[in-house]
């Protein structure tokens, strides 16, 4: 039987008294015939085997090479060597799988770059960066759970494939089974959809917000976890074209309440994984430390990551409203010298070279940015009473820029049906969205988290495509 076996993270944590154990991994270093560094993936740590000298021939010991997995049954005695208090005294030692070292790709003595492990992603886990990025992220994920079971949140899952572009921008991914090369048509020339499997125009979802609205105006408070998915040709690092988004919705919130909930949201997620990836996180904020110091002084991070993250769970978040924002841009030393490669006046979609400029130069924590000018804005925010400006807020943090938009969303039928109709949405299409503002209408808000970019934030990977097991960006959905 497999599931005898003992992880390596356990192993190390156990006190050495000769006990008979069972250890499975993948082998990182073998040397002098005798010594195997044996890792399972459970901690970034190896496990030392000690095989009897003499007591195995030397075609079999060929045959342990990086990346090989083996079966080790033996003794947990105290280890003499130094950095590990445990060791494994092999009686017998099995080979599972045998690893090629000529044609094996991740040879670990080289240290490959992140570029080259994109290349082989398939294979990037078995890294120590990888390894702890992963547990990292799925303690982040537990951490959402958690959160939101707590406050007594309904976990609602939302369509996949839907007919409605929540965001309005039209970058959809369609979803059909009609023929590529000749599909069916109308008289006007324009693809008939009635034929296909759905009946309509169908895609990926770019959110599930507009499902979880309907979710809220029953349950009160619900969140969706999903991947949504965005045909936007950015091929940048911060931009992937499948990603997964965390999207709670409450009926009657305002836009205080909702930044309430997101910044006690993003608090405590970050403190659960400071909790418990402890381990893996300070490997990667000595990762952090080495990769910066190939950089130029000038673009260095003033504070390490574990200082970033204490910073972040222990000081409130800054409110400013958009037009605040606006005039600190102005007054900036950056835009008076022109640093800026993008015009900052009122009106504008604040790049991330703003955004990141309010966050680590002049506030120097995370801000919380509101009453955004509405026509940047999505037609389902509220709007306010000067007719320029609506019910947003948006959440900026070191690094990254935007981590979380959200609003108050429009409640008032009237004002909405109204602002649908100004940016050429069909109401008509939309019925069963504006029935939840007939039939027993709330404040309600909500927000949206981008999983990824959270993962980012507290791993200090610079590249979101460093944080996804499987990066989906234009021209490329490999693996």
């Amino acid at each position: 039987m497999f599931n005898t076996r003992v992880k390596v993270k356990d192993l190390l944590a156990t006190s050495p008294e000769g006990q008979d154990v069972i250890v499975m991994g993948w082998v990182r270093t073998f040397r002098n015939n005798q010594f195997v560094a044996l890792n399972d993936g459970s901690t970034n740590n190896n496990l030392q085997v000690v095989m009897e000298l003499g007591a195995y021939d030397d075609a079999f010991l060929k045959r342990i090479t990086t990346g090989a997995s083996l079966k080790v049954k033996g003794k947990l005695v105290a280890s003499l060597g130094k950095g590990q208090a445990v060791e494994v005294k092999a009686e017998s030692v099995e080979i599972l799988g045998d690893c090629n070292p000529e044609k094996y790709p991740l040879q670990l003595k080289n240290r490959p770059s992140l570029e080259y492990l994109r290349e082989i992603a398939h294979l990037r886990f078995r890294t120590n960066t990888f390894g702890a990025v992963f547990r990292v992220r799925h303690m982040l994920a537990f951490a959402i759970h958690k959160f939101f079971h707590e406050k007594g949140f309904l976990y609602l899952h939302t369509p996949i494939v839907t007919a409605s572009d929540a965001e309005g921008a039209g970058e959809m991914f369609r979803v059909t089974t009609l023929p590529f090369d000749n599909p069916p048509r109308k008289e006007d020339g324009n693809i008939d959809f009635r034929e296909d499997f759905f009946g309509r125009a169908t895609n990926l979802t770019v959110s599930g917000q507009l499902e979880g609205e309907l979710g809220a105006m029953a349950f009160s408070e619900v969140y969706t976890f999903g991947p949504t998915f965005r045909a936007e040709n950015s091929n940048t690092a911060r931009h992937l074209a499948e990603f997964w988004m965390i999207e709670p919705e409450m009926a009657f919130y305002d836009l205080e309440d909702n930044m309430n909930l997101a910044e006690e949201f993003i608090r405590t997620i970050i403190r659960f994984a400071m909790d418990h990836s402890r381990e893996d996180l300070d490997f990667l904020a000595q990762r952090l430390v080495e990769e910066e110091k190939q950089r130029p002084q000038a673009e260095r991070s003033e504070m390490g990551l574990i200082e970033k993250l204490e910073f972040v769970v222990n000081n409130r978040f800054e409110r400013i409203s958009y037009t605040e924002a606006i005039e600190i841009l102005l007054h900036s030393p950056a835009y008076k010298k022109k640093k800026f490669q993008y015009d900052v006046s009122w009106g504008i979609d604040m790049q991330s070279e703003h955004e990141r400029y309010l966050v680590e130069k002049h506030f120097k924590r995370p801000v919380i940015v509101t009453g955004y000018p509405k026509h940047i804005k999505a037609f389902y925010m509220r709007q306010n009473e000067d007719g320029k400006t609506v019910a947003a807020m948006d959440i900026l943090a070191p690094g990254i820029g935007e981590i979380v938009g959200g609003s108050q969303r429009e409640e008032r039928l009237d004002k909405l049906e109204a602002r649908m109709k100004e940016m050429h949405i069909p109401t008509e299409e939309m019925w069963w969205y504006l029935d939840t503002r007939r039939f027993g209408t709330v404040p309600h808000a909500g927000f949206g988290l981008g999983f990824e970019r959270m993962v980012q934030f507290v791993t200090g990977m610079t590249n979101i495509r460093d944080v996804i097991a499987f990066p989906r960006a234009p021209k490329s959905a490999e693996f």
